[in-house]
């Protein structure tokens, strides 16, 4: 059995008119966050983990923000195809642990609900898929509410 480790980061602005979609749900708050698909950091920093863990570049790499077909997209696509991806290279998903770093909303109650949507894209078990919320104490961009940022760490391994 081969084991690797991948960490992936992202961060996008919150804006007016935009609906706020965290770990694949939607969240009612008053701003969104702006990027070519949804711009879901936590979902967008568990693939760039993923394919990092596997040597395979970034997410920019393979879904670039200048291309049509992933305007707007569900980024709960966007990680079906990076598990698919790692997938076709012989790796499975082992587990996730990830942080959200936002101000507001809070976070606490929806995160079960992250946990298994997230789970049921990647095909793993709700207990492998580790999220925890934080703020930066007013401190920084996401103090100021500018933005969210999220980070991850996944477990890749081969059979």
């Amino acid at each position: 059995m081969k084991i690797r480790v991948g960490m992936g980061y992202d961060v996008h602005r919150l804006v007016e008119g935009r609906e706020l979609w965290l770990g694949g749900i939607k969240l009612a708050h008053s701003k969104g966050l702006l990027g070519h698909s949804d711009a879901d950091v936590l979902i967008h920093a568990i693939c760039d983990a993923l394919l990092g863990a596997a040597n395979m570049r970034d997410i920019g790499y393979h879904f670039p923000d200048t291309s049509g077909e992933f305007k707007n997209i569900d980024s709960k696509v966007l990680l079906a195809r990076t598990v698919a991806l790692i997938g076709d290279k012989g790796y499975h998903v082992g587990n996730i642990d990830a942080t959200i770093c936002a101000e507001r909303p809070k976070l606490k109650a929806q995160i079960p609900e992250m946990q298994e949507v997230l789970a049921g894209v990647m095909g793993v078990e709700i207990d492998d898929v580790s999220i925890k919320a934080t703020t930066t104490e007013k401190l920084g961009f996401t103090g100021r509410e500018e933005g969210i940022s999220a980070y991850a760490t996944v477990l890749i391994f081969s059979d």
